[in-house]
């Protein structure tokens, strides 16, 4: 168990407690419970102190840490010390906060600080015990996180055990219920309340605040005693050598290029406390815990057969020992491998012209490492939202796509461009085809007519935004043969040949010419179709 003898400070403190405590048993005057002011304020005093002094131990665990040249082990004390304050001071605030809420409760402070309920237990206890018998008071949320807070110190002084220590920290429980203490087991008013009602029930708001400040003391003691255990194993590891090796630790020996490759460079059953110097041709080397980190941007440009390139890196370690420095010198060999370049899309062997091609550009060997950029000669890209996937709009017969990853180029990916197929003019009574063959009798001419533009059944698989169309002009003749009877000009999808169908006569015919269609591409902007040769459609009437 750490820590030793309780201070005189302390030793008052605690006997102040159990006064406290004994007072409230007996259910003492408000003339009494006023004194209790001076009391909390010994004890914040008293917290204070302890919480400063606390905070001074972790600033001088950190120097000496430091001065032995941040040792792994003694580091890792460092943080579990620095985890220890974290944890106090997160229940720091909260206890703080239940104090706050105490004092709003009972009607807060007057302007001279003083507590408006000073005398007050009904609305604390509701709110600290809540519903008598439901145990669903802030006081049970405080004992478990009182709980929760000794068993976290417990386990982060055991995350620093080293070997054959058989050293333990147990830190005293603090939310005990009254039978488990021995200043109230036989006593016959107060042995069978637990913890929260020990401490909380029938207590006026003052004396709350000196119960409070009591409990703040006592975490501020186990914190000290969980930093005095870590102190003690600062520099429990230390040891002596007499060899020394170079030794390099590759996390790969083959690599993708744009990808990292990573090495440590260390001298092996070094002391701890050395810190060696170390540089490498291939940049600046970071050392950590004595071990040294490369890392750097792998590339190639000179591939085998099989894809593979052979490079190597050079590096030297300076220690200072007793007799001067001693240099090693290291070299490593590594693989840059070329990286593999996949392409997603609906139809990869070409694009289409000033269309929106999506392209789902990976490269499998970079894994997470893959931050792709890319640019195109004879075409437009268009970032999309999810790593690799972008959309390109030719605009020229053939298209070449560089990827690059990390601003390191992996490869040229190259594109032939199809020209956009025309569409078909259909023409439809409703939404059913006319039969051009056979045409349609004179009794059952349909009273409108209307033209859809259907796309290539291929374009439209691949690209279905892009091959959207209309008939924006077009004219309907009805024809009798070389004279035409009558003529409509059309700027919709449908015409209501009602008034031309009334002059038909057997042996006429519809003649259809389409002027215009317009095309909605993937940006749903509107464009001419230039390359449409504008056929005639001739339905015969029979």
């Amino acid at each position: 168990m750490a820590g030793g003898k309780l201070t005189p400070r302390q030793a008052m403190i605690n006997m102040m407690y159990l006064v406290l405590t004994a007072l409230l048993a007996l259910q003492v005057s408000n003339s009494v419970l006023d004194k209790f002011i001076f009391i909390d304020q010994s004890l914040q005093h008293s917290y204070k102190l302890m919480m400063d002094a606390n905070d001074r131990q972790i600033g001088g665990i950190k120097m000496v840490v430091e001065k032995n040249g941040n040792r792994p082990e003694d580091v890792a004390v460092l943080k579990a010390a620095e985890e220890v304050k974290k944890l106090t001071k997160e229940l720091e605030t909260y206890i703080g906060d239940v104090r706050e809420e105490i004092v709003k409760r009972t009607g807060g402070r007057t302007e001279d600080g003083k507590l408006v309920g000073a005398k007050d237990y009904d609305k604390q206890m509701a709110y600290t015990l809540g519903p008598e018998g439901s145990k669903s008071g802030e006081a049970y949320t405080m004992k478990r996180k009182i709980e929760e807070y000794i068993a976290n110190l417990e386990r982060i002084a055991a995350s620093v055990k080293m070997a054959k220590d058989t050293t333990v920290l147990k830190l005293d429980p603090m939310t005990l219920d009254a039978k488990d203490m021995p200043e109230f087991a036989k006593d016959q008013d107060q042995r069978n309340k637990d913890w929260a009602y020990l401490n909380f029930d029938h207590t006026p708001t003052v004396a709350c605040m000196a119960v409070i400040s009591q409990i703040q003391n006592e975490i501020a003691q186990r914190e000290q005693k969980t930093i005095e255990y870590l102190a003690s194993k600062i520099g429990a590891k230390d040891i002596k050598f007499d060899r020394v090796f170079a030794v390099v630790s590759p996390r790969s020996r083959i690599v993708a290029a744009g990808t990292e490759y990573e090495a440590e460079m260390f001298i092996a059953a070094s002391s701890s406390g050395i810190v060696p110097r170390m540089t490498s041709s291939v940049g600046p080397v970071k050392v950590e815990d004595g071990k040294g980190k490369i890392k750097f941007i792998a590339s190639g440009s000179n591939y085998d057969a099989d894809g593979n390139e052979r490079k190597q890196w050079t590096g030297s370690i300076t220690i200072s020992t007793a007799f001067g420095d001693t240099t090693f010198q290291v070299k490593e060999e590594y693989i840059v491998a070329k990286p593999v370049i996949q392409v997603q899309a609906a139809a990869v062997s070409a694009l289409y012209l000033n269309c929106g091609n999506e392209l789902n550009i990976q490269v499998p060997a970079l894994g997470s490492a893959y931050d792709p950029k890319f640019t195109a000669d004879g075409a437009e890209v268009i970032q999309g939202a999810k790593k690799g996937v972008i959309t390109v709009v030719p605009n020229k017969a053939e298209v070449a796509i560089s990827v690059y990853s990390s601003g390191n180029l992996l490869g040229v990916e190259k594109f032939k461009v199809k020209k956009i197929p025309d569409p078909t003019a259909i023409a439809r009574n409703g939404n059913k085809e006319i039969d051009l063959k056979n045409g349609v009798s004179l009794a059952q001419i349909p009273r409108s007519i209307n033209i859809l533009m259907k796309p290539d059944a291929s374009f439209a698989e691949f690209l279905p935004k892009d091959a959207r169309y209309k008939a924006t002009e077009w004219e309907i003749t009805l024809a009798r043969g070389k004279r035409a009877i009558s003529t409509k000009k059309v700027t919709s999808d449908e015409v209501n040949i009602t008034d031309m169908a009334a002059q038909a006569k057997e042996g006429d015919r519809f003649v259809i010419e389409i002027k215009s269609v317009k095309r909605m591409n993937f940006k749903n902007a509107v464009e001419d179709v230039k390359s449409f040769n504008n056929p005639i459609i001739n339905i015969p009437i029979n």
